[in-house]
């Protein structure tokens, strides 16, 4: 009993502590509006999708240059207005497995990565499929953050769109010009001085390989190792035709 006393005068002696407060409601409203605009813009393009199979899009990349006053120039074609030379040597290009794979090339990626000495090095595996998707929603330029977005939506892209559509879109919302030429109508009429229905298979090649880079690149005026990398395409469009059989339209 006689220790019960400096017990009580320490535990009068320690200061409260301060009750938890919650944090202003105002500061929470914000914090959900900002949480619901996230998820808004993250999931708008899975709504999207459904109506691009109907409704003809644009690029984001043409949004950002008409936002700075930038010059843009698309014509959207339908696919059978295209030479057919021109998605044949894309497919044989840019996405060999288009036709077969689900939006992302599995295998392709896993040859990369075997081959590569650092992950970092097959970030570049794009198909065609992700390239429409980044295309369509996301950002130029490279990083693991919009290829986290970028695969489950090119996902999406070849489940609910057909292959000949998702190539349509690409083919007429690719940057293929170094002022504002996006798709192929425009990127044949600049390099050639014809519709994109007139092209032959070497002009198709010619506009295939300067699709990496159509800044720095030129169909218009070729060089050396453009047109060397327009006869590998040329050669291989012809030698893997069939492989671009779901590039026709069903009707």
């Amino acid at each position: 009993m006689a220790t019960a006393a400096p017990s009580r005068a320490r535990a009068a002696a320690t200061p409260a502590r301060p009750a938890h407060r919650s944090p202003p409601r105002w500061l929470v409203r914000l914090g959900w509006a900002l949480l619901i605009v996230v998820a808004v813009i993250i999931l708008l393009p899975y709504l999207l999708v459904p109506l691009y199979g109907v409704v003809d899009p644009v690029s984001t990349l043409m949004l950002w240059r008409w936002a700075h006053g930038a010059r843009v120039e698309r014509t959207f074609v339908p696919l059978e207005r295209i030479a057919p030379a021109l998605p044949m040597t894309v497919i044989a290009s840019e996405d060999g497995r288009f036709c077969s794979h689900h939006g992302i090339d599995w295998q392709e990626l896993r040859e990369r990565i075997e081959d590569a000495d650092d992950i970092s090095e097959a970030r570049g595996v794009s198909t065609i499929t992700q390239q429409t998707a980044k295309n369509l929603f996301l950002w130029q330029g490279r990083s693991f953050v919009r290829k986290a977005l970028e695969v489950p939506l090119a996902f999406w892209i070849d489940l609910v769109l057909p292959k000949w559509r998702v190539l349509e879109l690409y083919l007429n919302i690719a940057e293929w010009g170094p002022r504002g030429e996006f798709g192929a109508e425009a990127a044949s009429r600049y390099a050639f001085n014809k519709p994109a229905r007139a092209l032959t298979a070497r002009e198709a090649a010619l506009l295939a390989a300067v699709l990496p880079n159509p800044r720095r690149r030129s169909a218009k005026q070729p060089g050396p190792a453009v047109r060397r990398l327009a006869a590998i395409y040329e050669a291989r469009a012809m030698a893997q035709a069939a492989l671009a059989a779901c590039a026709k339209k069903r009707k």
